[in-house]
């Protein structure tokens, strides 16, 4: 499975030993792909640097060399499929079409929270705890 990580999801691991983070090395110890875009990237590191301590910017920018990140080329159809989002959250859901994820996970419940269980243009949209049973449901 190639399951795109949005920003907050970054900053949620890099930020506290907590269950993001495990669910983050879980999903590659199980082998999955974790891809993100350079436009995801840069907004993680952002929020990071000006809200953390060093020792959490040091935590992101391994987990970044861990995953693939790419410069995601946007279609012209996937534009239809974001437009149920408020403009500055469509470049996200883009990227993952754009990458070929099968899923997206985003703690983004204000923005995204609407989409969660759904697919669009084959990504379907997943709270951190619903991608967590999806993937590993005898957990």
């Amino acid at each position: 499975m190639r399951i795109f990580l949005d920003a907050n999801v970054l900053f949620s691991a890099a930020q506290s030993a907590g269950a993001i983070r495990e669910l983050i090395r879980a999903l590659q110890a199980d082998g999955q792909a974790l891809v993100t875009d350079e436009y995801v990237a840069t907004e993680a590191r952002r929020n990071i640097a000006g809200k953390a301590k060093a020792d959490c910017q040091t935590y992101l920018q391994n987990l970044i060399s861990q995953i693939e990140i790419s410069a995601a080329h946007f279609p012209a159809n996937a534009h239809a499929a974001v437009q149920w989002l408020p403009e500055k959250d469509r470049p996200v859901l883009m990227a993952a079409i754009a990458l070929g994820c099968d899923a997206l996970v985003t703690g983004d419940r204000t923005h995204f929270g609407v989409g969660y269980g759904q697919t669009f243009d084959s990504v379907t949209l997943y709270a951190p705890a619903q991608l967590a049973i999806a993937v590993f449901p005898s957990r």
